[in-house]
């Protein structure tokens, strides 16, 4: 039902719940796999798409059950794999540089990355001044000058996840400033195109804790690099840190108050909350007309309206739990957004663009007689691997 209902990280999610269980009735994490279906059930009675992709606490859990039947316990399970299911995620390129300047990059990204890791164990003399935040300072200083001006710059996805995780004081951030010291010395050798596996997880670090709590004006580049890999965000205004901890406690229990006492409807597998379908409705029909655009004749202006149009689409289908017509809209917002920055699809890449933008309108007209949308993952799937080839 999960598939079926496009909610494709909860399916996955649920399939490793099962290959999980003839485990429990031997194994001593039975309790882990138990509070695992706990917390997991939750999830899926609050209805929030972006929670079952990007949760930490449910990334833990789909981890630790990853690690029960894998060969290696200690195998990387990087959060796209729950976090990117089905998603399209474009390459990212890396640009020529001189010796002298990828050696002097190299070396002083190295010396700060020392001081990081020499900080972060406790010694005082780790970094310039003793401070972690110089030595970030001057990493995050690095990244920005071997980013290049393209919108697919992996350096420039790399600046935005450094500053994300940052900002988080996540627990990831070691990890990915060793990987992407290692993509540099690479770089520095002559290498074009970071390795799409790490494309996929640095997304996946940026989009996370947008994905979960919203971005405020401050967070406006962010989000903007976001959209160039496929992603949406919700909006929200908080000033302090305290302020936005009351606001996300204020929104999860007006959502929680909202989904206990308001109309709902039936939409095939899916309940829907009556007012959120109004909404949806206005959007999807406020949108028709750039999504039904010709990407073989549509100018760099018309794009950006039409993939904006997409997103907008993707993000009210997101809220209402509509998880296929979500994830095409999505699809379609990034290959309108490519074309509207000059790397438009071409040959069957514009046949897929075009059936899929005609499959999206035909769910919405189903949408909205009432009828829930039929299974879209092939046509995201098909016009996913046409941009993956641009």
């Amino acid at each position: 039902m999960l598939a079926e209902s496009g909610w494709l990280p909860a399916a996955r999610f649920a399939g490793q719940l099962a290959a999980a269980a003839p485990l429990v009735a031997t194994e001593p994490t039975s309790a882990g796999w138990r509070i695992a279906l706990r917390d997991f059930r939750a999830a899926v009675g609050r209805h929030n798409l972006r929670e079952l992709a990007c949760s930490p606490l449910l990334f833990d859990h789909f981890r630790a059950l990853r690690a029960q039947g894998a060969a290696d316990l200690h195998a990387s399970v990087p959060l796209d794999v729950l976090a990117l299911v089905g998603r399209a995620i474009p390459p990212a390129t890396l640009r020529a540089m001189p010796d002298a300047f990828a050696s002097r990059a190299r070396a002083r990204y190295e010396q700060a990355l020392l001081g990081v890791l020499r900080t972060a164990n406790g010694s005082p003399n780790g970094s310039p001044n003793g401070s972690p935040d110089a030595a970030l300072d001057e990493l995050d200083a690095i990244v920005a000058a071997l980013a290049a001006d393209g919108p697919y710059d992996f350096w420039r996805l790399a600046a935005a996840c450094l500053r994300a995780l940052r900002a988080s004081n996540a627990p990831e951030l070691k990890r990915f400033l060793a990987r992407t010291n290692l993509l540099l010395g690479e770089h520095a050798q002559g290498r074009r195109h970071a390795p799409p596996a790490l494309v996929r997880e640095t997304v996946a670090l940026l989009w996370r804790d947008f994905a979960l709590f919203g971005a405020a004006a401050e967070d406006v580049a962010l989000v903007d690099v976001l959209h160039d890999y496929g992603l949406t965000v919700d909006w929200h205004v908080a000033g302090t840190p305290a302020s936005e901890a009351l606001w996300e406690a204020g929104a999860a229990q007006a959502e929680h108050d909202a989904v206990a006492v308001a109309p709902t409807r039936m939409l095939g597998v899916v309940t829907v909350n009556a007012h959120a379908y109004e909404d949806f409705l206005q959007t999807a029909d406020a949108s028709m007309a750039e999504l039904a655009l010709d990407p073989a004749a549509a100018d760099a202006g018309a794009a950006w309206r039409a993939s904006a149009a997409a997103y907008r689409v993707g993000t009210a289908a997101c809220a209402l739990g509509l998880g296929h017509a979500a994830l095409l809209a999505d699809t379609l917002g990034l290959a309108w957004r490519r074309a509207a920055h000059g790397v438009p699809l071409a040959g069957d890449g514009l046949g897929a663009h075009r059936r899929a933008s005609d499959l999206l309108r035909g769910a919405l007209l189903k949408i909205a007689a009432g009828v829930a949308p039929p299974d879209l993952t092939a046509a995201s799937g098909a016009l996913g691997e046409a941009l993956g080839r641009t």
